[in-house]
Formats: C-alpha cells, structure tokens, sequence
C-alpha cells in the first residue's frame, strides 16, 4: 500500500500566463495554428497534447537515462535490442525472439508491422533493464526450448508486473491508456488544459521565398521556392493540475518503505518546473518564439482543481491600458480571488511569480490574490515545503 496522506485529497493547480510572438508550434490538419472558440471570438489554442510532450522532452533534460521514458509501437524492437548483447544470445533473431516471448504474456495487440504492437505503448526504460537482468544468466538455456516452450516459460516469470511498479515521473505524471488491458493502465496524476489565447486572435499568412545562391552564376531570375506559413501571435492562459496522491500511488509500487514520498513531491517540482519553462517546438527554426510566463501562478487545493479560464470567457481588448499580458493577469487574479469568495474554500496555499515588479497594480492584485511575488526558484523551495510539511504522515 502507499503511504496516506493527512488530506484524502492534495491537487497542486499552475496557472500560467505567457505571452508568445508570431508562431505556428501546434498546427492543425491544414498546417495552421490550432484554435477554438471561447466566449464567442476566435482564440489561439495549443493542444494540451502539444504541451505534455514538450513537458516531457523538457523532464529529459535534466533525468540520468534510466529514468527516462518512451511511448512507441516498438517496444519489442527495443528490447530486442538491449537483449543483443546479453552473453548467450548468438544474433538479432535470437534477440527478436525472446524479446517476443517475454512481452507475449502482456496480452498487447500485434499492428500491422511486423513487431509492432497496434497501439503506443508508455514505458520507463528502467523496466525494460529490469526485464534483460531477468533473463540475462538464462538466455542459452530459454533459447534452446521451442517456441511454445519458450513462450509457456515467459509466462511464467511475473512479466505483467515489472510494467506495474518502476514507474518513471511521466509516466507517472501522465498515466498509461491501454484500451484493452486494464491491468496495464496507469491513471494519470496530471490534467493539462489546451492552452487558450486570452483574447481574440485572427490567422495570418507569412508568404515567404527561398533563394538559390546559384541563381546569379546561371544567369536566371526569381525564387528558389515560394510558400506560405500561417501563424498567429497570442497572449495564453495554460492550466494543469497534479493530484499528489494519485502521484504518490503511482510511484509507490517498487519503491521500498518511505522512498515513494520524496519522489512524489520532488516530481511535482521537477512537472511544475518543466510544465513552466517548456514550449512546443513546431516551426521553431522559422519563428524562434521561446518565451518565458510573464507569471505563473501555484495553487494547493484538497477539494477538487480550478481551472480559471472562466476570467477570459469575455475577451481581454487590445485597448485596455496597461497591455493584453497585463489585463490577463489582473484577471486571473480577480478570479481566483472571486472563487474563493464565491464557494467559501479558499486554498491553504498560494505562490506566485510575475514579471510586473514595476506596475503596482498588477503586483497588487497579483499579491492581493496569491500571496507576496517571489522569484521562480523560490515558489518551488515554497511549494515543496508546503507539501511536505502539511500533508506528510509518519514515514511508513
């Protein structure tokens, strides 16, 4: 069992504005930004897809490569391939082999390619290293026994569950969909909200040329190539939630007495860290629109998670004084602090970093709502010892 926490429930809410320039990082089947109505106009979205991955990709970074994790159809390919140089393992169909004999008791539909499986299948690479010391001193002796045996002895070796516990963070974060084995799926411990625009946004068109720097030298004229890139630019409002004690359930199977604690709260660090300073990367090379939040903002709840978009279902106006990120921000702020009002819970716990030191009417509202600003840094140091001082049980 996992160990309990003092609240049944602890959801760690991050609100998010951040301003991005002209760009296209999430485009939609025709090649353009992604967008959605809201409030009646037409807004910038950025799927919430778009965001988990660049979350992702960003937690690799800064993890040693056991921890890392990979979603693919060719889970059996890359076992196969750690199984290649196992002593007594003679050649690639030999790996191939028993890499398909030890995934065979999972139950996962084969896909149309040979050795793939139908689906993506989310899995830490520490697992699969579990999996190749599990056979590592008996591969001569496995390998010798027909297909039927073979597959008969993997079945026996508690593989299903090697895929159970171990969990790398995002897989814990981010949870494991296997449609027809449910005693594969991992449920996710993080919501991620699409990203919307705070206010309206209209599509625009960059009609661009190449150059071939051979033009001159061959006496021609005109463009290499034409095209055309759509993109908008837009002032976003992201959300995601972690609900610490699904994260807690989560990373606690393979982890020995009190360990799974620690790495709870050090994974919600390391999401709100990474959710933070993460961007989608599409058509990063034509736009270079990495930006950083002009704030972001944490909120503790033990009652349910807040989504506060409902601040920009009436649209914020280029005309308002103080600027489209500005007016965002009072907004979230009036919100929050209207919900607390309005349903009578307010959070235990609020931090916030802004980039408004400047504007003692967005730093008001922002410290009225969420607390004194501090640096990014510090709401993390802030964030964790909250968690672990409020809501951890005695070690078990």
């Amino acid at each position: 069992m996992p160990p309990a926490l003092l609240a049944p429930r602890v959801y760690v809410d991050v609100h998010i504005i951040q301003t991005v320039p002209p760009a296209n990082m999430n485009r939609d089947d025709q090649g353009n930004p992604k967008d959605a109505v809201y409030g009646g106009v037409r807004r910038s979205r950025v799927s919430s897809q778009a965001w988990k991955r660049a979350t992702r990709m960003h937690f690799a970074e800064s993890r040693p490569v056991e921890d890392h994790a990979t979603r693919t159809r060719a889970v059996a390919a890359a076992l196969a391939e750690r199984l290649g140089p196992v002593p007594g393992v003679p050649d690639e169909e030999s790996a191939v082999r028993l890499a398909t004999a030890l995934l065979a008791p999972l139950g996962i539909k084969a896909g149309k390619k040979e050795g793939d499986t139908a689906y993506l299948f989310f899995y830490g690479q520490s697992q699969l290293d579990r999996l190749v010391a599990l056979v590592a001193d008996r591969a001569p002796e496995l390998l010798a026994l027909d297909d039927k045996a073979l597959t008969e002895e993997a079945a026996g070796m508690g593989v299903q569950e090697f895929f159970r516990t171990g969990h790398p963070l995002d897989v814990a974060l981010f949870g494991r969909m296997v449609a027809d084995l449910a005693t594969l799926r991992v449920d996710a411990s993080t919501q991620v909200a699409h990203a919307l625009s705070t206010h309206a946004v209209d599509l625009e068109f960059d009609y661009f040329t190449a150059v071939d720097d051979e033009t001159e030298r061959r006496n021609e004229t005109g463009a290499g190539m034409i095209g055309n890139i759509g993109f908008n630019s837009a002032t976003l409002y992201r959300y995601a939630t972690v609900g610490l004690h699904q994260l807690l359930r989560n990373l606690s199977p393979g982890r020995t007495g009190g360990a799974a604690w620690p790495a709870a709260v050090a994974g919600v660090r390391d999401f709100v860290t990474s959710f933070a300073r993460s961007v989608p990367a599409g058509y990063g090379n034509s736009f270079a629109h990495r930006t950083l939040p002009s704030m972001v903002a944490v909120v503790v709840r033990t009652d349910q998670p807040v989504n506060l978009v409902s601040a920009f279902e009436a649209p914020v106006t280029p005309g308002e004084q103080q600027g489209i990120a500005a007016a965002s921000v009072m907004r979230l702020a009036d919100e929050h602090a209207r919900v607390a009002e309005l349903w009578g819970e307010p959070a235990p716990y609020t931090s916030a970093v802004h980039a408004f030191g400047q504007d003692s009417r967005v730093a008001g509202a922002v410290e009225a709502a969420f607390g004194a600003g501090r640096n990014f840094g510090a709401l993390l140091d802030g964030l964790e010892a909250h968690l672990d001082g409020a809501y951890r049980t005695e070690p078990v």
